[in-house]
Parts: C-alpha cells; structure tokens; sequence
C-alpha cells in the first residue's frame, strides 16, 4: 500500500513531536529553565533569604527598642525589662531571653517607617512594595533574578500562610510563584503541596501521563512562540514532578534528633492564649533550616496573631514565647552549620505599636506605621548593630529611617542584585520590587 508524503506526515506527526518533547523534557531534567540558577550581576552577601514574618505589627518598646519609664501615662515607656546582651550590649526585651542570646548577630533596625497603619495594605507593601493592587511578592522578584539552588525544589517556599497575595506571583511568569506549605501550622506534610502526589499512580505512569500532557502543551507552544504563561505552566508541571524526589525527605523532620525537636519546641504548642493561635511555630523554623540547606533561594516562615489590641502584656507574652526559642535555634543551628555567613535572616511584621498606658485598667494598644522594629542576621549585615531611632515615646522614626522600598533595596543588594534595576515589562511599563519611587541601599547595615 503506497503512502503520499502528506499522508506519511500526518501519520507520523505525532511521533515527530514526541520525539521533540523528550528533547524538551532532556533539557528540562538538566536544568530547570526559568529557575535555573543564575550568577548575580553585582558580588552577593547573601545566597538565600528567611523571613521571620511576624503579621499583625509587634510591639517594638517591648521586644528591640528600649524606652525608659517615664511616668508619663500617655508614653510611659517599655512596660517590660530589658537587660543588655553580648559583647556589643545589645538591649532586648526580658519576654525574648533566647534570642537573646544571640545578640551579638543582631542588625537591629529601630528607625522602620511604612506609608499605611492599616494591616492589609502594609502587610502587602512589606511583601510587593505596592500597599493597593496585587504585585510580585519579594521572594519571586528574588526567585526571578536569581534562579534555585536546586532545580528540584522551588525558589520560594511560603510556609503557615493562607494569604496567597504574599506568595503570589503576579505578573512575572508562574514558575516564580511561591509553594504554600501548611496553614497555621496544622500540616506541613507532602499533602499540603496540592498536586504534586497521586495516589492512583506510580511515578513511573505518573512521568508517562505527564509526558502526553507535556506533548500537548508544547505543541500548543509552538503555535504561540512567546507565550510566557504557557512556558511556565510547562515548567511548573516538570517541577511538581521532580520534587516528589526530594520534598518528602525534607519534610519527613522524623531523622532529627530529640534534643533537635526540643530546642526548636516542636509539638510543645498545644493550645492558644488570647490572640495567639495554635500553630507549630517551632517546625516552621525548623523545615526552613533544611530548605536552606537543600538550596531553596526564599523561605517565609509566618507567624500571626500579633495583633494584640487589648490584654497586651499577656499576649504579647504568648508570641514571644511561642516564637523566642525557636528563633534562637534557627540562629544557633545556622551559625554552627556555616550557614548563617551566606543566609540572610530577616525578622519583623507590617508595622508596630504606639506606647501602652500602664495602670488604666485597659492594657491596650494600637498600631504605629511611622516608627516600628525590624532585625536582620547573617548575610552580610553588622552584627551586634543598632541602626536608627524612634523619638522619646517611641511613636516616629527621627533618625536612620529605613523605608519598606529602602529594607527591600538592601535586602536586594545583599543577594547581588541591582536594587532599582530588577525589572520585568508589564501593562505598558516597568515595575521593580522597589516601586516607582525606587529605594536606597541601606550601606550603614552592610559589614
């Protein structure tokens, strides 16, 4: 039976383009295009980044920025004690004593400003550096002009969050999205990671199925060259794919040691206290090591509840102290496995708190955007450092003011990239993480 070459080509078509595809899927398996790893334009502190996420604005006189007592009842001061800590005398807050020990890493910055007291539009501008419409979070900007360490793990991990516009994407292609992990601590298991396992198949007819899947959409591809959208979809499936290699063994925290679990306080949050929800604080901290150390380039760790309006010295006391040792272990561990050097921890939420006003029988407080309480560690900051200053009632930042736009600028420059030039086109313009208005590298921070 004789074939026109028509026929031979329409018959065959399907093989041509499975036999592309396992190019393409080759090439994938060697190197994860958009998150391959990239050499940073400037020279890098920092390789990686954990933000200690605290949402709902800590109270800054009663953790890193001592106020005396002043008897005044409208700004009276820290109600708590502070004691003075390491070689460098750092002040810190008596509610946060393991922490404390690690002063002498602390780049405390007490001069933090933002634009809004209001939760969600700060809590947004801390994240994209936009406080009104949804943009890229800073951990895919990063993710975008850097790559991962380990192409089989994604560039940015957001764990105990249930707010998507913190690990969103946005407008940079998909692949750059943030892997929710969890929320509010209740499960930080494989099974958290929608539609990465199957129950139903085996990985090797799971890596069947998705090559006929994979088969499809690059054909389609190649009817849309430019596509950025598809092309990170196709991407991010090849991703979900490969993680089942390495994910459960980094979430599988059974291989750590007793003594391990117990620094970290794994487990040992049972119930809540006033506006301090139940949540594994301690295996948030303690799964952002081993992220870490496996090569994930941005790992949030989130912990709520800091919105204390009434009853401040009780839960202000139950966020310390479900957040304290922890903190201190994630520190301790970092240091002592060489990673601290090359890790850039950052601590500190949306905004912080005006002054409380002691024996009114009320203990109630509220929030302050115009001055406020960040720290980093590691990752080429000053240790054992104290950078700016509120005024006399702790109210405004008056010396060293450090803007959302300014922190993400340094943040930035520490993993090697150019703080306003990041850019990616969209909608008519460029944007960049540190908004139209641009931010300063914050030099006075850097070792």
């Amino acid at each position: 039976m004789k074939y026109s070459r028509r026929a031979i080509l329409q018959s065959t078509s399907c093989g041509f383009g499975y036999l592309a595809l396992q190019g393409f899927i080759g090439e994938q398996a060697a190197v994860a295009n958009g998150l391959a790893e990239q050499a940073p334009p400037l020279t890098a502190r920092a390789k990686r980044v954990i933000f200690l996420c605290m949402s709902g604005g800590p109270a800054q006189m009663d953790t890193f920025d001592y106020k005396p007592q002043t008897g005044n009842k409208r700004h009276p001061g820290s109600v708590f004690r502070f004691h003075q800590h390491g070689e460098s005398g750092l002040r810190v807050s008596e509610l946060l004593p393991e922490t404390a020990k690690h002063a002498d890493e602390l780049c405390v910055i007490n001069g933090m400003y933002a634009d809004t007291g209001i939760h969600a539009q700060s809590f947004l501008q801390l994240h994209t550096g936009e406080r009104l419409r949804e943009r890229p979070s800073m951990g895919s900007w990063i993710t975008y002009g850097l790559g991962t360490e380990n192409k089989n793990l994604p560039g940015f991990i957001s764990l105990n969050t249930s707010k998507s516009s913190i690990y969103s994407s946005a407008f940079l292609p998909s692949i750059y999205n943030g892997t929710p992990i969890g929320v509010n601590g209740e499960d930080m298991s494989l099974a958290t990671i929608r539609n990465v396992t199957s129950e139903h198949l085996s990985l090797a007819a799971q890596r069947k199925q998705l090559d006929f899947v994979q088969m499809l959409n690059h054909d389609h591809l190649a009817r849309r060259s430019g596509d950025s959208k598809l092309d990170s979809v196709i991407e991010s499936m090849e991703l979900g794919f490969r993680m089942q290699s390495e994910a459960p063994e980094l979430l599988d925290i059974r291989d750590e040691t007793q003594e391990t679990l117990d620094r970290y306080r794994v487990g040992h949050q049972k119930e809540s206290i006033g506006t301090c929800r139940v949540s594994d604080f301690g295996r948030q901290c303690l799964l952002a090591r081993r992220f870490s150390e496996a090569g994930v380039r941005f790992i949030e760790v989130n912990h709520g509840s800091w919105d204390q309006h009434k009853n401040h010295r009780r839960d202000l006391k139950a966020n310390c102290d479900a957040t304290d040792a922890p903190i201190a272990a994630l520190l301790g561990d970092l240091k002592q496995r060489g990673l601290l050097e090359d890790t850039l921890v950052v601590w500190g939420g949306e905004f912080g708190r005006p002054g409380l006003t002691p024996g009114d029988g009320k203990d109630e407080t509220g929030h302050n955007s115009n001055g406020f309480t960040f720290w980093l560690a590691g990752g080429g900051v000053k240790r054992g450092y104290v950078h700016g200053r509120t005024d006399d009632t702790g109210a405004r930042a008056v010396a060293g003011k450090v803007h959302f736009r300014d922190l993400h600028a340094t943040i930035l420059h520490l993993m090697g990239l150019p703080a306003n030039d990041l850019k990616y086109w969209y909608a008519g313009r460029d944007h960049r993480l540190t908004g139209p208005e641009g931010g300063k590298v914050v030099h006075e921070l850097l070792s």
